[in-house]
C-alpha cells in the first residue's frame, strides 16, 4: 500500500464521516450511525498512525514498507 492509497481511504473515511456529522445535526444519529462513527474514527486514526509510521521509515532510511497498521487498541491509547 502506498501513501496515496492511504490518504484515499483516508479521504473516503472522512467522507463518510462527514455524511453522518451532517446527518447528526438533522435528525440526528440511530445506534447503528453511531457505531459506524465510532469504527470511522477508529480507521482513520490507524490510518494517520500507519502514514506518519511510513514517513518515519523513509525519514531515517528504512524502508516504509514495514509499517504496520496497529491495532485499535493500541492507536486508541495514545496521548495527544
Amino acid at each position: 500500500m502506498s501513501d496515496k492509497d492511504i490518504i484515499g481511504n483516508i479521504d473516503a473515511l472522512i467522507a463518510e464521516e462527514h455524511e453522518l456529522r451532517t446527518k447528526a445535526v438533522g435528525a440526528g444519529l440511530d445506534e447503528s450511525d453511531r457505531d459506524r462513527m465510532r469504527v470511522l474514527e477508529t480507521q482513520l486514526d490507524q490510518c494517520w498512525d500507519l502514514l506518519r509510521q511510513r514517513r518515519a521509515r523513509r525519514e531515517f532510511g528504512e524502508d516504509d514498507a514495514d509499517a504496520e497498521v496497529r491495532p485499535a487498541s493500541e492507536v486508541e491509547s495514545y496521548r495527544q
